[in-house]
């Protein structure tokens, strides 16, 4: 090793401890790495060590690091029309929203336009706007193990209570409801059978006035919209049963509660399909999305709404606005994503894929006790991490091997390797699994090689 690399690095933690505030999430690790470079589904640290990726930046770059025809569509953009006021208007804005919107009505059968922001967060916001604005109620519903973000009102939507406890009292949080988790079912069934009984719960609370959210005279609902994540991410890449949603749907229409579709994390084909609620037999009434829409090169996110929500006789000029919203370096890395997409035949290559990763997932979960729970829906995959029990949660094991990933210290034919995983899950013992939608068999088998030793060591 190159001693002064090493000490360069030691240079820069230092000052990092001293001027970077601490309020991200790089210090939940306890091994920090200095990354210098990236290609395909690694990341590469001064030493030159390949880190395997298996989150890729919480899966916004689906489409793997230092894509080609994606950063030149970005160079290009930069030569051209590199910056824009969002008050005027650019080619690539106009056929972005259109790409997005055709392809919703095409799969949908609804009419819609399409609003951008910047970050996810932000366009949870805007949801949360259009909601308001539509139903003039300021209640929604989310779930247990829900994540939308950390601005304010995005907070206030997301189930956990450490990311509100600093920041005052939210009048406006959600109400909760519990999520289809099988694996550790709500109303504590066992086995693989789910009877929806979380669901009946949740329809339950419209039976009655006395219940407090609905008046049963007049069906009027005192919440607004429910925010669904159709696949859990934060809360560990849970799946959902097949007609959950649907069934949910029903519900939320009888009573005019808007169904609000969380795709940030899942969209751009994560699972298989552009949009993950395509699994479920759900029309949302709207989609908000972000994350892979730029493969990571640019922030950009968005909402889509059905015309009546986001049509200009009900969503007016001004009623949300953001200085780099439809940024043209944004939207021109957008589209071209977009074209790509339709270029490619990711609804076939996706869950083959997926499908030889879980089998992989399978043989390792029946050589080890301690892995209680492995899922996918394309390449969204889950690994749970438990006691010997095989279900008693254990987060002290997941910690260790995510830091074992870190050191860049796994051997593979004589060469050291590193391996980036994601941890979450309600009790952060779940490895979330996002790799490139280009991942080979190879990269996969070479992943779960390196994912096998970090666990032996983690287990001694």
């Amino acid at each position: 090793m190159n001693t002064k690399t090493i000490s360069l690095d030691e240079e820069l933690l230092k000052v990092e401890s001293q001027y970077c505030s601490w309020g991200d999430t790089v210090h939940y690790a306890k091994h920090l790495n200095i990354f210098t470079n990236a290609d395909g589904i690694y990341l590469y640290d001064r030493q030159g060590t390949p880190y395997l990726d298996l989150q890729m930046w919480y899966s916004a770059v689906n489409f793997g690091y230092k894509n080609k025809r994606l950063n030149d569509a970005l160079k290009k953009q930069i030569d051209t029309l590199p910056q824009l006021a969002c008050q005027y208007l650019h080619e690539e804005k106009i056929r972005l929203a259109e790409k997005i919107a055709t392809d919703i009505e095409k799969k949908f059968g609804v009419k819609g336009r399409v609003h951008f922001n910047i970050g996810g967060a932000q366009a949870v916001e805007d949801a949360i706007k259009v909601v308001r604005n539509h139903t003039g109620k300021n209640l929604m519903f989310a779930f247990m193990g829900g994540y939308h973000g950390r601005t304010l009102a995005a907070t206030s939507i997301t189930s956990s209570y450490r990311y509100r406890e600093h920041f005052g009292h939210f009048s406006d949080r959600a109400s909760f409801i519990p999520y289809p988790y099988q694996f550790r079912c709500p109303a504590d069934r066992k086995g693989a059978c789910c009877d929806l009984s979380c669901l009946k719960s949740f329809q339950k609370l419209f039976e009655s006035e006395y219940y407090s959210v609905v008046n049963t005279k007049n069906n009027n609902c005192e919440f607004g919209a429910f925010f669904v994540e159709p696949v859990q991410a934060t809360g560990g890449y849970i799946i959902p049963p097949k007609n959950y949603f649907k069934e949910l749907k029903k519900t939320l229409d009888q009573y005019h509660v808007l169904f609000v579709d969380d795709e940030i994390q899942m969209g751009f084909f994560r699972t298989g399909t552009l949009w993950a609620i395509e699994h479920f037999d759900v029309v949302p009434d709207i989609i908000v999305f972000g994350k892979a829409l730029t493969n990571g090169l640019n922030p950009l996110s968005g909402i889509w709404a059905k015309e009546e929500l986001l049509g200009p006789k009900t969503f007016g000029p001004g009623m949300t606005h953001s200085t780099f919203s439809s940024n043209p370096l944004g939207t021109a890395t957008g589209l071209a994503v977009m074209n790509l997409i339709e270029d490619s035949d990711f609804q076939t290559s996706v869950p083959q894929k997926g499908a030889y990763f879980l089998k992989k997932l399978n043989a390792l979960k029946n050589k080890y006790p301690c892995i209680g729970e492995v899922a996918a829906l394309g390449l969204a995959l889950r690994i749970e991490m438990c006691q010997k029990d095989g279900f008693t949660p254990n987060r002290t094991l997941s910690d260790t091997i995510m830091n074992i990933g870190l050191k860049g210290q796994l051997k593979h034919k004589g060469k050291n390797y590193g391996l980036i995983l994601d941890i979450g899950g309600y009790y952060k013992n779940v490895f979330t699994l996002a790799p490139s939608l280009y991942i080979s068999e190879e990269e996969m088998d070479l992943s779960l090689e390196l994912f096998e030793q970090a666990l032996q060591q983690a287990l001694v």
